[in-house]
C-alpha cells in the first residue's frame, strides 16, 4: 500500500492515458504551464508540451464545444473547467450536442469525451464557485456521470471514462484533493462504470451516498454504532449508470435506507434513487425513505454559515435515529 491523494489519482490516471495513446489531449483554462486551478494537471505540461496539454479562453462553451468537435474527429479529449458551476455556461453544447450526437447519428459516431469538473462547498467559494449540480448532468441521457470519492477510485474511473466512447461528465469534489488515502498498488486499474462500492457493511441501515459526503456517513456510522445501529455505507461511485443491484441487495437486507448528498434538498439527485426504492423495492422498507441534503439557499461565503447549510455527520446521524 502507499498514500496517494485524490488530486495525485486523477493526474496519474490522465499522465497512464497520454502515454499510451497520442490521442489523449487535455484542455482548459490553466491547465497547462500553471497546472490547473487546483494543481490537477501539475507537471503534464511539461511531460507533454502545448499541443495536448492546452490552455483556453476563459469560455466553457467553447471549452466543451472543443471537446465535442475533436471527439466527433478521433480525438479523446479530457476538458477540464474551473468549477461545476461554469458549466452552465457550455451547457447548451453539453446537453444539445455531445449528449445527442450518438443516438442523433444512430450510433454511427463515437464520441469519446470526458468532462472534469471539480465541485462541493468548503473552500469559501461563496455561491457561485461552491455548487453541487450533479442532478443536471444525471437528468440528461446520454451522458454518464462520475463520482469518485478516494484517489484509488479517481485513478480507475478515469481510466475507464477516457476510455469509454460516450461523454462523460467526471465531477471531482475539490475539499478531497488534497486528501491522501491508501492505494493498493496492485489494483491501480480501471474499474468499471455502474458499479458501487460498499465502503462499510451493515445489517440495520442502508446510507447511499458518494463523493465528500462518504467520509460523513462513515464517521456517522461509527457513532450510530455506539448505540447500537449497524449501518452499511455504500459509495456509489457512477451516478450513471447506477448500480441498482448493489442498492437493491442492501436494502433487502436492511430494510431502512437514507441518502446523502451535497446538494441542495430541492431537485437533488437522491430524490431520483429514493423514487427508484419506492417503485422498486417498496415492501422492502420498513421505515420511510430518508434523504440528507444541504438547505434551498445559495452558499454563503461565510465560513460559519457554509459549515451550518452543508450537511455533515451529525445530520446523517440523526437521521439514521429517527427511523428507528
Amino acid at each position: 500500500m502507499k498514500k496517494m491523494t485524490y488530486a495525485e489519482g486523477i493526474r496519474e490516471a490522465m499522465r497512464l492515458k497520454m502515454q499510451e495513446d497520442p490521442d489523449v489531449i487535455l484542455f482548459g483554462e490553466d491547465v497547462g504551464k500553471f497546472g490547473g486551478c487546483f494543481g490537477v494537471s501539475g507537471d503534464l505540461w511539461q511531460e507533454f508540451g502545448d499541443e495536448r496539454v492546452r490552455d483556453t479562453p476563459i469560455s466553457e462553451g467553447v471549452i466543451v464545444g472543443a471537446a465535442v468537435g475533436s471527439a466527433a474527429c478521433g480525438i479523446k479529449p479530457i476538458a477540464e473547467l474551473m468549477f461545476i458551476d461554469f458549466m452552465t455556461v457550455g451547457m447548451d453544447q453539453l446537453v444539445n450536442q455531445a449528449a445527442k450526437m450518438r443516438y442523433m447519428f444512430g450510433g454511427k459516431i463515437n464520441l469519446p469525451m470526458v468532462v472534469r469538473v471539480p465541485a462541493g462547498a468548503g473552500i469559501g467559494g461563496a455561491a457561485q464557485h461552491s455548487q453541487s449540480l450533479e442532478a443536471w448532468a444525471t437528468h440528461t441521457p446520454g451522458l454518464k456521470v462520475v463520482y469518485p470519492s478516494n484517489a484509488q477510485d479517481a485513478y480507475g474511473l478515469l481510466l475507464t471514462s477516457i476510455d469509454d466512447q460516450n461523454p462523460v461528465v467526471f465531477i471531482e469534489n475539490k475539499v478531497l484533493y488534497a486528501m491522501k488515502n491508501d492505494v493498493d498498488e496492485n489494483e491501480l486499474k480501471p474499474i468499471p462504470l455502474g458499479k458501487a462500492r460498499v465502503a462499510r457493511e451493515g445489517t440495520d441501515v442502508t446510507i447511499i451516498t458518494y463523493g465528500r459526503q462518504v467520509y460523513d456517513s462513515l464517521q456517522a456510522a461509527e457513532e450510530l454504532a455506539k448505540d447500537g445501529i449497524n449501518a452499511e455505507v455504500i459509495d456509489l461511485r457512477t451516478l450513471f449508470p447506477l448500480d441498482k443491484e448493489t442498492i437493491f441487495n442492501s436494502v433487502e437486507k436492511t430494510h431502512k435506507v437514507v441518502l446523502v448528498s451535497e446538494e441542495c434538498k430541492r431537485g437533488a439527485y437522491t430524490g431520483d434513487i429514493a423514487a427508484m426504492i419506492a417503485e422498486e423495492r417498496f415492501y422492502e422498507c420498513d421505515a420511510p425513505i430518508m434523504r440528507v441534503g444541504a438547505l434551498n439557499t445559495p452558499i454563503p461565503f461565510a465560513t460559519s454559515l457554509e459549515g451550518y447549510m452543508v450537511p455533515n455527520s451529525k445530520d446523517i446521524e440523526l437521521a439514521v435515529k429517527s427511523l428507528f
